[in-house]
């Protein structure tokens, strides 16, 4: 049997100026794109973050509201390791994110206020590939992202968040890219720098409390196994370069 092609991965576009990350809790940008972040802000662009959840069911020795609060803490400061200034949570309940239009209301009207051309999601895919099976959060934000994105350019959706009672805002339907990192199915990559590996691993070894659940293994020594691991496992793909896949969604 011959062997299989692996499709080469093809350059994540770069004629954008503004980005905005949406995920379920903090930490989903840290374990897939934050080295794509470190790149697209250093060069100048402006990315925000904006998260579903705090975190609060994510860690098991610790009861919600606490790790609510310390995982905000930690989400704020490994976004600043990576030049991201504007941070957001949106308070939906971690772990138990519901699907409909509660959420892509909520994700339109942050669309409709930041007007990105990028979009950011993780995966939003049954699985991480072969049989390790994603949650229910990420499934859900994802694919709610991705929604959102045609929700926020149609006048008649959520009119309500729009015009001089609404404080101004307009529809939005200059989105042109929905990038979802971990996707099991990528299409692109961002070619990745060392200074801006170094960066993702910092931003990663932040989440301190959430990684000392995890493991008994120091952050940031954790946080450069686990990452390393991902850039050279795509690199193969993109010239042998290190880098961020995406699964790239035109719009």
């Amino acid at each position: 049997m011959a062997d299989s092609v692996v499709e080469a991965l093809a350059e994540t576009p770069l004629d954008w100026e503004r980005a905005l990350a949406v995920v379920a809790h903090p930490d989903d940008l840290e374990y897939g794109a934050a080295a794509a972040v470190a790149e697209w802000t250093e060069a100048g662009r402006e990315v925000s973050y904006l998260l579903v959840t705090r975190g609060e069911a994510g860690i098991d020795g610790i009861e919600p509201g606490e790790a609510a609060r310390i995982r905000e803490a930690e989400q704020r400061a490994s976004a600043a390791v990576v030049g991201v200034r504007a941070v957001e949570f949106l308070d939906h309940r971690d772990g138990v994110i519901e699907e409909g239009l509660a959420l892509r209301r909520d994700l339109a009207l942050a669309i409709r206020r930041h007007r990105p051309e990028l979009l950011i999601t993780l995966n939003h895919r049954d699985t991480w590939g072969g049989q390790a099976w994603n949650t229910p959060d990420h499934r859900v934000v994802g694919r709610a992202v991705i929604d959102a994105a045609g929700d926020a350019g149609n006048r008649w959706i959520f009119p309500e968040q729009l015009g001089p009672g609404a404080g101004g805002l307009e529809r939005w339907d200059g989105v042109r890219w929905v990038g979802v990192a971990g996707s099991p199915r990528p299409t692109h990559a961002q070619a990745v720098s060392e200074r801006s590996r170094e960066r993702a691993i910092a931003s990663l070894a932040e989440h301190r409390a959430y990684i000392s659940a995890l493991s008994d293994e120091e952050p940031a020594a954790y946080a450069r196994r686990f990452l390393t691991q991902g850039w050279e496992g795509s690199a193969g793909r993109f010239g042998g370069r290190p880098c961020v896949p995406f699964e790239l969604f035109p719009r």
